[in-house]
């Protein structure tokens, strides 16, 4: 698989369909938003924190490994543009009662209560960060200490639990 990494520059568009017509796999990455957008998101109350990063064979979008722990390690953290109760409520309860109408599921999402999924991350609020690059997109983030998905570890003590696979698509109906 092929990664192009391009910062503001729409001709690699044409380039990529290219790439489509010979049925080649190829990701590409645009630098469109500048730092600035991000930490003025970052700080609107009206703005949640997800992800459609995605990794294949270890390449890809660094985002798909680290969006969480760039929020809570950098923006929180370091730069305290928001709250670590306003970055988990953005990245957790926000996006599930957003959803919760069209997609019933997602009521036992998002938040910590008796009957809910039980997904709970547990990290290290003084070291938790992100550690993927470009180069190098699906390094793990430092500082989780353990992840819990349907009430299941999928890493405990830091490190990846084997063999379990707990988690469920989630579907209108």
């Amino acid at each position: 698989m092929n990664v192009i990494i391009v910062r503001n520059d729409v001709k690699i568009l044409i380039f990529y369909m290219d790439f489509r017509v010979l049925n080649i796999k190829i990701f590409v990455i645009i630098h469109s938003i500048p730092e600035e957008t991000v930490r003025a998101a970052m700080a609107s109350p009206l703005v949640m924190v997800a992800s459609d990063g995605l990794l294949d064979e270890g390449k890809g979008h660094p985002r798909a490994a680290g969006t969480s722990a760039r929020v809570l390690g950098r923006y929180v953290r370091e730069e305290k543009i928001l709250s670590l109760m306003e970055a988990i409520r953005k990245m957790s309860y926000s996006p599930a009662r957003l959803l919760e109408d069209s997609v019933p599921a997602m009521r036992k999402l998002g938040r910590i209560k008796a009957g809910a999924a039980a997904d709970i991350t547990v990290f290290d609020a003084a070291r938790v960060i992100d550690k993927a690059t470009f180069e190098k997109p699906a390094q793990y983030s430092e500082g989780i200490e353990h992840v819990l998905v349907n009430g299941v570890f999928v890493v405990k003590s830091g490190a990846l639990v084997d063999g379990v696979l707990p988690g469920k698509a989630v579907r209108r109906n």
